[in-house]
């Protein structure tokens, strides 16, 4: 062994992130294909839209590539401007990160000191405890009801004078499941003024139920945050771009913690391409959700208790048998998302793809 590789004598990292789990990819269906000896396998665990780059949004990264030696704008200045009119807010209201998920980082790092609380939903989005734990923030968890969805009762009741940050994930990933109005209303309406409510709306633009609110239609409160993300009904999961809509300064404080330049060139590029093709989007949007009914109505044949969807996935809550089912589905060359105890997600993909899904479920459940 060198000295560049000699263990350390004493402990260099956090001893606490050893019991982290760590965040799940979806697997390479590449690599399923070759270990199944198949021409291809299907992806359906991470919730990518399966129509490909919207159109212009591959000529602007190509384009925008040829200045890739200089650094991008710093203060996503368009692309903030043309989220702002696109979503008829204020530009110093709007803040771009890295995903959805780096602004949701963000947020904690810009509220909570450590021993300070973070209420989530359990189980929702896998990063909400990553997330928590390398800031420093105590997590705290408010288990579903018994329809997969948030209990917000019991999330005002878990709130403390150390609360400084509440997330609620609308629709909720990975159940798929949406919190209404009413009960948005009278939760909000809860909270303390001096705790910031963050509604994470990853999958907004898949939602068909008049009854579940537009996230921003709260923004004007004080202490509520929206996040939006353009990986999903937009395309632009490979760039990695989301944006947040807040009272002016928690958006400042927000860029001001954002690691530099981490709105890469090509992200604000494809993301300005991208917002040009709304209706598009839209058509896009309707195959996902007729889809997602039909293949949320094959299953309740299945598998009991199913929710009905307001995302571009499914959840089917099988408990124990998750991880099982997730084998048999690769097995027949398509990847699914188990989670250990709980359920599997089943992004909903093109037609033929959801065939050879519910073919895998039937054979693995009927």
């Amino acid at each position: 062994m060198t000295d560049g590789q000699r263990q350390p004598t004493v402990r260099l990292t956090r001893a606490d992130l050893d019991v982290l789990p760590n965040y799940v990819p979806g697997r390479s269906p590449a690599d399923l294909a070759r270990e199944l000896g198949l021409p291809q396998a299907i992806k359906l665990a991470s919730n990518e839209v399966p129509y490909g780059p919207l159109p212009g949004v591959v000529e602007a990264v190509a384009e925008a590539a040829a200045g890739a030696h200089r650094y991008p704008d710093m203060g996503v200045v368009a692309l903030r401007q043309a989220l702002a009119e696109r979503y008829a807010v204020d530009f110093d209201r709007v803040a771009t990160g890295c995903g959805s998920v780096a602004l949701a980082e963000h947020l904690v790092r810009a509220t909570c000191l450590p021993g300070d609380e973070l209420v989530y939903s359990w189980r929702s989005f896998e990063a909400y405890p990553i997330i928590a734990a390398t800031s420093g923030a105590t997590s705290v968890q408010v288990s579903n009801d018994a329809a997969h969805g948030h209990d917000l009762t019991a999330m005002a009741a878990a709130v403390t004078d150390r609360t400084r940050m509440i997330l609620v994930c609308n629709p909720n990933n990975p159940t798929g499941t949406a919190v209404r109005r009413a009960e948005l209303d009278r939760f909000i309406d809860a909270v303390p003024d001096d705790v910031l409510v963050v509604i994470d709306e990853a999958y907004r633009e898949f939602v068909t139920d008049p009854e579940v609110p537009d996230g921003l239609s709260y923004a004007d409160r004080p202490n509520v945050a929206v996040l939006r993300t353009l990986s999903k009904a937009w395309g632009l999961a490979g760039l990695r771009i989301g944006f947040l809509v807040a009272q002016p300064a928690v958006a400042a404080a927000v860029r001001k913690v954002v690691t530099p330049f981490s709105t890469s060139m090509a992200a604000q590029a494809g993301a300005l391409a991208a917002l040009a093709q709304v209706d598009e989007v839209h058509r896009r949007c309707a195959l996902v959700v007729a889809e997602r009914e039909r293949v949320g109505q094959a299953l309740g044949k299945l598998v009991p208790d199913v929710p009905a969807s307001q995302a571009n996935f499914v959840w089917l809550p099988l408990g124990d048998r998750s991880v099982e089912f997730g084998r048999a589905c690769e097995s027949r060359g398509v990847i699914v998302r188990p989670f250990a105890g709980n359920g599997v997600r089943v992004t909903v993909g093109t037609p033929a793809e959801n065939d050879a899904f519910l073919a895998a479920a039937e054979a693995a459940l009927g």
